[in-house]
């Protein structure tokens, strides 16, 4: 029970990364908090947790949540979403939003939960690999995920007289909702998501509990001298390509 008495936060807790990582936290003994947009995936998610439904990019919502939040132990921060598209195809609008939904919103609530956090603490921000690499069709959201690399990095530096550490995973394709969103609206979904294995060594998708697994780790006491870190977790597609 390597997170027993500890309460740790998660944001995006209704799918994906977040679900599997909120189901673990608590399994290990953490009383979690689950933080995301939909009030009935999250209570999918664990029954009987914390939840606070809310948009991570609207200030209102967080502040009022931060108000009443307890003192917390560590954040994982997932929430997202992903638009396609080049910086000349992509209408302004659609980049705000990959602004708000991945960058806006983890600084809101590290701004506002900060105080929050105990000393000693550990926060962790999912990111993206073609946040450390370009690739085609991805403009807004890569640039989204960049700033969140540097946020981490920022926040290492800014808590660290507090020692609470923060670092940020870097994943590629990990099979979750938001892929097989992508996939339904494909023409072609098989050539796609073989065309998405592809783009590793390893030659396959990752799977959510292999993103969290990694961040338990960095959530836990065990990797209490690793902070300003950006890891990838793309089957070594950042290493070789």
């Amino acid at each position: 029970m390597a997170f027993a008495g500890k309460r740790i936060l998660i944001s995006g807790a209704g799918s994906g990364i977040g679900r599997v990582a909120a189901r673990a936290l608590a399994d290990q003994g953490a009383e979690v908090i689950l933080v995301g947009r939909r009030e009935g995936a999250l209570r999918e998610t664990l029954a009987g947790a914390r939840i606070a439904a809310l948009d991570h990019a609207d200030e209102a919502s967080v502040t009022t949540f931060a108000q009443a939040c307890p003192p917390l132990d560590g954040m994982l921060l997932c929430a997202g979403q992903l638009l396609t598209g080049s910086v000349e195809s992509t209408p302004v609008e659609a980049f705000d939003r990959m602004i708000a939904a991945n960058l806006r919103g983890p600084w809101l609530l590290c701004h506002h939960l900060g105080p929050k956090l105990k000393d000693g603490a550990s926060v962790v921000l999912m990111g993206s690999n073609i946040g450390l690499r370009a690739i085609p069709d991805s403009a807004a959201y890569s640039v989204s995920k960049a700033g969140l690399h540097m946020l981490a990095k920022v926040l290492a530096l800014e808590w660290a007289h507090r020692k609470i550490r923060c670092n940020a995973i870097a994943p590629g394709p990990i099979h979750t909702d938001m892929v097989d969103a992508r996939l339904a609206a494909s023409a072609n979904p098989a050539r796609d998501l073989s065309d998405l294995a592809k783009v590793n060594p390893l030659k396959r998708l990752g799977r959510p509990e292999e993103a969290s697994a990694l961040a338990l780790h960095l959530l836990s006491d065990e990797s209490a001298w690793t902070t300003g870190t950006i890891i990838p977790l793309d089957g070594g597609a950042d290493a070789v390509y």
